[in-house]
């Protein structure tokens, strides 16, 4: 079951073969949404000048060899040779119902299955998520979604913080406090706290060792004793040591609690299993170096062992060091993620990888793909992209912070959300049971926070208005989970009324064809996301769908139409464009409540 656009491309390129030859069968016929037709064909000029003809005279010729008896009336040429194409209202029906009866909804099943690692959310061990990690977090889940959805394998890879040199500094705060103690539970509930008491005890007892005070000088000995054992308890974890590695255990065991209220919080579909932290690497940085130098891409400079990937250069115009082995001896991370990389393609066996990371990290991770290139790791075969994330901004168009200055917590962000939809609910729907209520409340507070993220193209910046988000109008979740509890409202009537839909979508005026078309849309668009990872078009698809459903409902009745075969044929369409909305926010990791 073709969409529109594929139908038309597949008999314009036909046309193009029987009218200028089998060379131009790859031509674009560049099938485009119309405001004078449904659609239109603009190929006619770029023809026009691989042909040297004149375009209105190519689009003449293009008309009379296109055959779309079947799909479309006779198109129109018009301006300098579009051909406007007014689609069948018959075929448009027969393509609906077949959408109807299909499982799938029209997602096109790959011409070959895909295993697709996906880097994202990389949250550090004993510090709190915040604000940044939202985006990562979601736009991550929502492309993973889509990639099962369109039948690719999606391996999950959360890239944790969880190795390097202030973990001595944590284990042996951790220590001083008690493993048991209330302070420790802070890192199931507020890990800032818990990594700001040990970071200000660590800086406390190096301000101490700098100005050689000999006031309170026993203070200052115990500082300079932990500073001293901190940095000694960084070198005794690394080379392995069973206690140190117990107590780390711990302390990343303690905030995965932490991690796992987040994720729960958000609806997001990472598990223990996808953890894939900076420490599993481990035991493979050495090999990386080795490897690296014994290939001869990277060499010794400055005395650290560096890889300079091809075509990158300083303001210098020197060519720039990717640091692999710094000159003491200690790794970067650009060791772990070449480390990642190989593993990624090696034993995971991927296709493609993708990580949802940051827009700052852009130049390092073009220089880490080019290196691993380099080295043979990242064969040409395998796709390698940074889904580069821009920031969230506060009225002020800064990155959005507390009024202190401090990164605002995620979790404070997600319950002021659920909260203030909880205020709304409980005033418009008093009705309901405490229970459904405090779900929907949480379906509509974190499906407008997620949606208001992933409706922005994941590489620009947005501003976080949380009236915005949780707004009943406009390009918002609400907006659309209102037009899937309404048509869920009218199955319900219907159902006590003993209406039944019909086994097809009913297809006739204006109004049900332009719906029909949107829900037309719905497999391609969704494969446009997994192949670019792009989930602001998705929601882009979801808003005009349920713009044409409201259009639809206003234009044809359908339980107060009396014509019984009109009423269940209508009634079909709904529920086949709720089906689309319920499937279309389920990629996007969007819960669509039962009634609002």
């Amino acid at each position: 079951m073709p969409s529109p656009e594929i139908a038309l491309t597949q008999r314009f390129q036909s046309a193009f073969v029987a009218a200028f030859g089998p060379e131009h069968a790859d031509a674009d016929p560049i099938i485009r949404p119309s405001q004078f037709a449904d659609f239109q064909c603009n190929a006619a000029m770029g023809l026009a000048k691989r042909l040297g003809k004149k375009p209105r005279d190519i689009a003449a010729e293009i008309l009379a060899a296109v055959d779309l008896d079947d799909i479309a009336e006779t198109p129109e040429i018009a301006g300098p040779g579009f051909l406007n194409i007014r689609l069948r209202t018959e075929w448009i029906a027969a393509q609906a119902a077949e959408l109807s009866a299909d499982a799938r909804l029209g997602i096109p099943a790959p011409a070959a299955a895909q295993t697709v690692v996906v880097d994202y959310s990389a949250p550090n061990v004993a510090k709190e998520m915040h604000v940044g990690h939202l985006r990562t977090t979601v736009v991550g889940d929502s492309i993973v979604r889509t990639l099962e959805r369109l039948g690719h394998t999606a391996i999950r890879q959360n890239h944790i913080g969880d190795w390097g040199t202030p973990f001595g500094m944590l284990i042996e705060h951790l220590l001083e406090v008690g493993e048991d103690s209330a302070e420790a539970t802070l890192l199931k509930t507020d890990p800032n706290a818990f990594y700001q008491a040990a970071r200000a005890k660590f800086d406390t007892a190096e301000a101490d060792g700098a100005a050689g005070s000999s006031e309170d000088a026993q203070d200052g000995q115990d500082g300079q004793d932990f500073a001293s054992r901190a940095r000694r308890r960084v070198a005794t974890l690394q080379s392995g040591d069973a206690e140190s590695l117990r107590i780390w255990t711990h302390l990343v065991d303690l905030s995965k609690q932490y991690f796992h209220r987040i994720y729960d919080m958000l609806d997001v579909t990472l598990t223990d299993d996808d953890l894939a932290g900076e420490s599993s690497y481990n035991d493979q940085l050495e090999i990386v170096c080795k490897d690296l130098e014994a290939d001869g891409v990277a060499t010794i400079s400055d005395g650290a062992l560096c890889v300079f990937p091809e075509g990158f250069t300083g303001r210098d115009e020197q060519p720039l060091p990717l640091i692999i082995r710094k000159s003491d001896g200690g790794y970067g991370y650009a060791t772990t993620d070449l480390a990642a990389i190989r593993h990624r393609v090696r034993d995971l066996g991927a296709d493609r990888v993708a990580y949802v990371v940051g827009a700052a990290q852009e130049l390092h991770f073009q220089m880490v793909f080019t290196a691993a290139r380099e080295a043979g790791w990242l064969p040409e075969s395998v796709e390698a992209r940074h889904v580069k994330i821009g920031s969230v901004l506060g009225e002020d168009g800064k990155i959005l912070r507390t009024r202190s200055g401090a990164s605002l917590r995620l979790m404070a962000l997600l319950e002021e959300a659920v909260a203030t939809a909880r205020t709304v609910i409980d005033e418009l729907r008093p009705d309901l049971p405490e229970a459904e209520r405090e779900q929907i409340a949480h379906d509509i507070g974190i499906g407008g926070v997620k949606y208001a993220d992933l409706s922005t193209a994941h590489d620009s910046d947005y501003t976080f208005d949380l009236d915005r988000m949780l707004a009943l109008t406009g390009n918002t979740a609400p907006y659309l989970q209102y037009a899937v509890a309404r048509i869920r409202s009218i199955g319900r009537k219907a159902e006590a009324q003993g209406i039944t839909a019909a086994a097809a979508p009913r297809v006739e005026n204006g109004a049900e064809r332009a719906l029909a078309l949107q829900l037309l849309d719905f497999g391609p668009t969704l494969a446009q996301v997994g192949a670019e990872y792009e989930p602001h078009r998705l929601c882009a698809y979801l808003f005009s769908l349920a713009q044409a459903f409201t259009s639809f409902y206003e234009a044809s009745p359908i339980l107060k139409e009396s014509d019984e075969e009109l009423r269940a044929g209508r009634l079909a369409l709904a529920q086949l464009t709720e089906r689309v909305l319920v499937d279309g926010l389920d990629a996007l990791g969007v819960n669509a409540p039962q009634q609002m």
